[in-house]
């Protein structure tokens, strides 16, 4: 299929196929991202929300790594920039992360919030200085 593509061989191109291939690729970078994104605001709910100045370190070395990650897939895949920033999809990954950050076993007394009480943006929450500008 590649090489009909470079070929210009339209002709003997699966269509169909290149089609579902492309879905494919869009779904699993969706997915990817979602996930991330799931995983920065699990963090980050800890980071505001325990108090464990232990963990702090853990907890920033995952923040920071996920936004590499986060930035890596929208510079490679700029088309999910618009994706990123949906409202519909910043609700659902901080419903798992708050599903996630609820069953951990050390956070019973720990009161997270229903509600995210930050900017919902996709560049505040990528944002180093995120704390200093969230205070």
């Amino acid at each position: 299929m590649i090489a009909q593509l470079k070929a210009r061989d339209l002709e003997n191109l699966d269509i169909e196929n290149l089609i579902e291939e492309l879905e494919g690729l869009a779904g699993r970078d969706r997915r990817e991202l979602k996930n991330r994104l799931t995983t920065l605001l699990e963090h980050l709910l800890e980071r505001c929300h325990v108090k464990s100045e232990y963990a702090y370190a853990g907890w920033q070395g995952t923040i920071a790594r996920t936004r590499v990650e986060i930035e890596n897939i929208l510079e490679q895949s700029p088309s999910l920039k618009n994706y990123i920033n949906s409202p519909e999809l910043f609700d659902d990954a901080l419903k798992n992360a708050l599903r996630i950050v609820r069953a951990e076993s050390g956070y019973k007394s720990v009161d997270f919030p229903d509600t995210w009480q930050f900017r919902k943006d996709i560049d505040s929450i990528l944002n180093i200085n995120f704390w200093e500008l969230n205070q």
